[in-house]
């Protein structure tokens, strides 16, 4: 395995929760956990991100205005992590193929639908996002396209092995396999995601389309 897929392969899945070490002097994990307690309380009681401060957020997790600034510089990379925290975590990819890693890229997305259906508060704050456009920007950048560059460096394994059709562009094949769980799971609210084996059903279904010369013959 060439260096750059295993620094992919093994990376981590998100970036740190609350709580979770980082580089520079050690800071209090009850602390860290506090405070992200304390968000999703205030939110909980009927607050919005809007409303929420530094000093607020500090009160309620029972902290000083240093202790929150020491670790995060501002509302928005806090509110980021935060989000992150109570969203489903990402499992690492197996590395054995372009179909086993869009399963679990696909799978992800399917528990982390479900997630939002089922708790009130990850739903608030993913909705609120919209009216606020730093901590918008700051989740896009920390967030959505980590996982975007991941999905499209699958897809171009998948096309350099012959796995995948080499005469579409990256990043429509990445959209076309990525796109139907995307709909249930964010714009089709009402359609169903408890099923385990959906992920594999789409990413097979659409794999008999798109498959390269390598997988032409005698495969599934």
């Amino acid at each position: 395995m060439d260096t750059d897929r295993q620094a992919t392969l093994t990376a981590p899945a998100a970036p740190p929760l609350c709580g979770s070490p980082r580089r520079g002097r050690p800071r209090s994990e009850a602390a860290e956990q506090a405070i992200c307690a304390a968000v999703e309380r205030l939110m909980t009681e009927g607050g919005t991100l809007a409303e929420l401060t530094i000093e607020g957020i500090a009160q309620a997790a029972g902290v000083g205005k240093a202790t929150i600034y020491r670790r995060w510089p501002n509302k928005e990379a806090l509110l980021v992590d935060v989000l992150v925290r109570m969203e489903e975590p990402e499992q690492p990819l197996p590395g054995t193929g372009v179909r086993d890693d869009l399963v679990v890229i696909l799978d992800y997305m399917r528990r982390r639908g479900l997630a939002k259906r089922s708790r009130w508060v990850l739903r608030v704050v993913l909705d609120q996002m919209g009216s606020m456009p730093a901590l918008k920007e700051a989740y896009y950048d920390t967030v959505v396209m980590r996982r975007r560059r991941v999905i499209r460096e699958v897809v171009a394994r998948g096309v350099a092995a012959g796995e995948l059709r080499d005469d579409l562009d990256i990043d429509l094949l990445a959209e076309m396999l990525t796109g139907p769980m995307l709909l249930r799971s964010v714009l089709w609210e009402d359609t169903p995601l408890d099923d385990p084996e959906l992920p594999a059903t789409i990413v097979d279904s659409l794999l008999e389309g798109l498959r390269g010369p390598a997988l032409q013959v005698g495969s599934r």
